[in-house]
């Protein structure tokens, strides 16, 4: 079973790999590809436009990014240790921060500024 947590946004506005990306940089992290729509993918792949799910490896581990028409979903093992269960909060933060996405939690919807605090996320 997995941990996932989703970010809405705007009509069109899901951001594309390079933005996440960027926005991963400024919380340390590579965010390197492992898999593009199921299949291998060399780290430093742009995947197409229409890519439907990314396997990224951080450095805890692999985080997966599902992509809906105005969503994205950020998923980990449910067995996830303390350093991947930060990773993948790193993941979502970075995943909202990249178009103004909003971030669904147990306690209500929350902007990637808010998340960043809550979950101690310190962007450069």
């Amino acid at each position: 079973m997995g941990m996932d947590r989703t970010i809405r946004f705007s009509s069109e506005a899901v951001p594309g790999w390079p933005a996440i990306k960027a926005q991963l940089a400024r919380v340390g992290e590579t965010g390197e590809l492992r898999m593009i729509d199921g299949m291998p993918a060399f780290p430093d792949e742009e995947p197409p436009a229409d890519w439907r799910e990314l396997r990224v490896g951080t450095r805890a581990g692999m985080v997966s990014v599902r992509r809906g028409p105005d969503t994205l979903t950020c998923v980990v093992w449910g067995n996830a240790d303390d350093a991947l269960s930060a990773a993948w909060a790193r993941a979502v933060w970075a995943c909202a921060a990249a178009a103004g996405g909003v971030i669904e939690t147990a306690s209500g919807n929350v902007s990637a500024e808010q998340f960043a605090r809550e979950s101690d996320i310190a962007p450069e």
